[in-house]
């Protein structure tokens, strides 16, 4: 059993204390931005001329499963294979997942504008590749990859374009029971103008998710939801309307140290039980000291900001150049974070 297992099991039965929160990071940016989304390649002085190549990333990954203080590494499938090839997860309490669809709204590739347009359903990853190596599972046939992923959806508030992704939705629904596959349900922002007042948007949001779920009975159902915080007041509405949904927060751009660590601290006290943070850890100046912090901040032992204070003392430990000053980095700046 996996630590996530055994997380998910005590905070469904409402047994939650904080340390069963689940901090995943994700890793799986090379189906969205593609080639940047490696991170640059840091010297310690904070100079990069270059972003990491991917045997560099795969062991920057290979670093953070060994730390074992993450619950789940969420990758692509192909980043998977290669780190199977490695036996990185074989004796780890790291669960692997994989992206399991690729939206047109995360194709942020350098020059493109395919995110400015209203997100369309894609699915590039196989479910039996995925899982069993093969086209076709039979049943003596063991899980070699993994048995979760990650699903997208982007709602508009577009009737057309709505209905695609939940067809698309309901399809891999479908094709993960076949499977025995497990996944857990990330529901974007709107990605483009919707007419949607802002201070209403983000119960537009709780509102269509809790609508494209009520006719998905329990074998169909999400591990946990991924969204965006968007505000104390509807975190908590959502978290507190239906226990047995678990929601998570997504980590969203890379902002400040602070940031990251006020995120964490905020939603775990708005009723978030799960947090994936992909930017916020990988340009991050030392991800495995970042994620210690992170760790520590969930688990109540260390406040925010005090956090922020511990990791430069850290870089300055292992002289490595912050890419802020410490008073720069102790400043909340995303606007959700204010409001808590």
């Amino acid at each position: 059993m996996k630590r996530l297992d055994s997380k998910l099991a005590r905070i469904r039965s409402g047994q939650y204390k904080r340390s069963d929160f689940i901090i995943a990071d994700a890793k799986d940016g090379d189906m969205g931005p593609s080639l940047t989304s490696s991170g640059p390649h840091r010297q310690p002085d904070g100079t990069w001329n270059r972003y990491r190549t991917r045997a560099e990333f795969l062991d920057q990954i290979t670093a953070i499963v060994q730390q074992d203080i993450v619950d789940i590494m969420l990758v692509s499938a192909s980043n998977l294979e290669l780190l199977n090839e490695r036996d990185v997860f074989r004796n780890s309490a790291v669960k692997p997942a994989i992206r399991a669809n690729d939206t047109t709204d995360i194709w942020r590739c350098r020059g493109a504008v395919y995110h400015n347009s209203v997100s369309r359903p894609f699915r590039s990853a196989s479910l039996s590749h995925v899982m069993y190596g093969a086209a076709e599972p039979t049943p003596d046939r063991q899980i070699v990859g993994t048995d979760l992923g990650l699903y997208s959806i982007t709602f508009n508030n577009d009737i057309d374009a709505d209905v695609r992704s939940l067809e698309a939705f309901g399809e891999f629904r479908v094709d993960a029971v076949a499977h025995g596959f497990k996944y857990f349900l990330e529901v974007f922002n709107p990605n483009v103008e919707t007419g949607i007042d802002p201070k209403v948007l983000p119960h537009y949001v709780n509102d269509v998710i809790l609508r494209c779920l009520a006719g998905v009975t329990k074998a169909e159902r999400p591990q946990f939801l991924k969204i965006a915080y968007n505000g104390p007041k509807a975190l908590e509405e959502l978290a507190s309307f239906d226990p047995s949904l678990v929601v998570g927060v997504l980590g969203g751009g890379a902002g400040t140290t602070r940031d990251c660590f006020e995120l964490l601290y905020q939603a775990e006290r708005y009723g978030a039980r799960v947090a994936l943070f992909g930017r916020k850890i990988n340009l991050a100046e030392d991800p495995l000291a970042m994620v210690a912090m992170m760790r520590q901040v969930a688990d109540g032992t260390i406040a925010p900001a005090e956090a922020v204070k511990a990791y430069h003392g850290e870089l300055q430990k292992q002289k490595i150049k912050p890419a802020r000053s410490l008073d720069d980095d102790l400043v909340v700046t995303e606007a959700p974070l204010k409001a808590g």
